[in-house]
């Protein structure tokens, strides 16, 4: 993994918050003629000496389409707490025609390049979170969960398990009933997160509207239930009235970061009281 090459390294100047931002857009994959990269963001403040936790982050759009800066307030927040948050790119089936196991695979590949190469990037390696919304929460459980749709190019020594999860409107069941079946089928068992929960899985935090017509909130009651049946911290946040992709919202953005902020704080990633009076900017998608 480490021949891969940093590529490009671009400061991005936030006039409005009078601070500057260091993000390195690196190559992290090159399947035949698709290059997949990574935009690794990095605290204005930082020390580069010292290395920081992580968030790596994977973008919604149901393993068809979707952006990288998905995640990008959320991103840019988590900076402001001293966290280095990386925004991943992977194969959608718009873009390269592929199914959402390629997608499961380059996230994999996402994260186990992100721990191999932690010192180079300033990232403590046992201190690396996933997080997406909705298909890219589905990748972000399923890089802790499941244990096949590995790339053959990829170092299986290098662990892709993440040591915490933030999810936001995750699909976490593709069975029969789930999300996504059609394009899974049989599969599923060795797919879908919910039907792969095991001892040691990482602590997980999971916010979701009660109105989600895509993952009913009874799927999400009974992972939590299964979560802590094997041992393992499962946080569930309702959000009454809300459909899918409630958290884009900027009044939701500050409610489900404020959240999140406490729960990176419990687990010791991040320090001090949540930036209350900062999180409506980050989410101003009009900034």
């Amino acid at each position: 993994m480490k021949h891969l090459i940093i590529c490009t390294i671009a400061i991005l100047i936030f006039k409005s918050t009078g601070f500057a931002q260091t993000t390195k857009h690196i190559l992290y994959k090159q399947i035949d003629k698709t290059a997949l990269y990574m935009d690794v963001m990095y605290p204005a403040s930082s020390d580069s000496k010292v290395p920081l936790p992580a968030v790596v982050f994977f973008f919604g759009g149901g393993w068809y389409s979707g952006t990288i800066k998905h995640f990008e307030p959320q991103a840019k927040y988590l900076n402001e707490r001293g966290m280095i948050c990386i925004l991943v790119d992977y194969r959608v089936s718009s873009r390269d025609k592929t199914t959402p196991f390629e997608s499961l695979k380059d996230a994999k590949s996402a994260m186990r390049y992100v721990r191999a190469n932690a010192k180079e990037l300033g990232i403590i390696p046992d201190k690396i979170v996933a997080g997406g919304g909705s298909a890219g929460g589905h990748l972000a459980a399923a890089t802790a969960l499941i244990e096949g749709f590995n790339e053959t190019s990829d170092d299986l020594k290098v662990s892709c398990i993440p040591n915490a999860l933030l999810l936001f409107n995750p699909v976490i069941d593709n069975g029969p009933g789930g999300y996504g079946f059609e394009r899974i089928g049989n599969k599923y068992k060795d797919f879908s997160p919910l039907h792969n929960i095991v001892k040691g899985a990482p602590p997980t935090a999971i916010f979701i509207g009660t109105k989600d017509t895509h993952i009913p909130v009874v799927t999400v009651e009974y992972y939590k239930k299964v979560m802590e049946k094997v041992g393992s911290r499962c946080d569930l946040y309702l959000f009454e009235g809300q459909a899918h992709g409630f958290f884009a919202k900027p009044e939701y953005f500050e409610k489900t970061m404020l959240l999140a902020d406490q729960f990176l704080g419990s687990l010791g990633y991040i320090k001090g009281e949540p930036l209350a009076d900062r999180i409506k900017f980050f989410g101003d998608t009009k900034k």
